[in-house]
């Protein structure tokens, strides 16, 4: 029987860990999935951004349960800066460590982009905000997981802070320590794509470092994508199984 392996997935800014309502049919049994919610966001919406006490929810997650079981760490967008910077804390802890929508350097000119967001969304404002978000949600999705996506909420509150920790504190050099295999997942269509080949030569204590394209992907390619997001992300699976236990690669699940 397969050894368990635990994935982690850290949800984006606005979003919850509804994100991956989808993930677990499609990884299946053997893959424990924990799925915390960041603050500001989801179940702890009423908690304020602080960048340690996000770093401190991840922790967390990656430390619950058994502790021998390998752990893959993943995150999108806000989420996939937010594992980046706990990898770099604790580059020894992971057996694997994903980047979703979240390969484009926050500072410089890239940083116009992050401000932009974040301007766009304070002022249009949480309720503008939320009816823009439910119609890209009922245009992009199958009924039911957009009608879940909006059941749980968006969390506006924390964005400045998030956006703001991003920019100051998240660099491709916090790869450069990372000792766990390293994934960078990307939308074809989406902007922060851009600076994949940085964070990839900045990995440099990695066993290795793939970067992979979601055909006609953007940037909610993990919500619109899954079964091409579960298929990369089981790199990362098979490896941390197969380091832990000396199992021969496992087959990835079926889309």
């Amino acid at each position: 029987m397969p050894r368990p392996v635990r994935l982690v997935l850290v949800h984006g800014s606005q979003l919850s860990h509804a994100m991956w309502a989808r993930y677990e049919a499609l990884l299946g049994p053997d893959v424990e999935l924990v799925l915390p919610d960041l603050p500001a966001h989801g179940a702890r919406r009423g908690e304020p951004f602080t960048w340690d006490g996000a770093l401190a929810v991840i922790g967390e997650a990656v430390e619950a349960g058994d502790p021998d079981v390998p752990v893959v760490l993943a995150g999108h967008s806000l989420g996939g800066y937010l594992v980046m910077a706990w990898a770099a804390r604790h580059p020894d802890r992971l057996a694997g460590l994903a980047l979703l929508g979240a390969s484009a350097v926050p500072a410089g000119p890239g940083a116009a982009l992050y401000r932009a967001i974040a301007g766009v969304e304070q002022r249009l404002g949480a309720d503008r905000m939320s009816r823009a978000l439910d119609r890209q949600f009922d245009t992009m999705l199958p009924p039911a997981f957009a009608a879940l996506l909006k059941e749980a909420g968006y969390g506006f509150d924390g964005i400045p802070a998030a956006w703001a920790g991003v920019m100051g504190e998240c660099r491709p050099s916090m790869l450069a320590e990372v000792t766990a295999p390293v994934l960078l997942i990307n939308g074809q269509l989406d902007q922060l794509r851009v600076d994949a080949r940085r964070f990839r030569r900045a990995a440099r204590s990695a066993p290795w470092v793939h970067v992979v394209t979601v055909p006609r992907g953007l940037h909610v390619f993990p919500l619109t994508h899954p079964a091409e997001t579960v298929a990369a992300l089981w790199e990362l699976v098979s490896w941390a199984r197969r380091e832990s236990v000396g199992d021969e690669v496992s087959e990835r699940p079926a889309p």
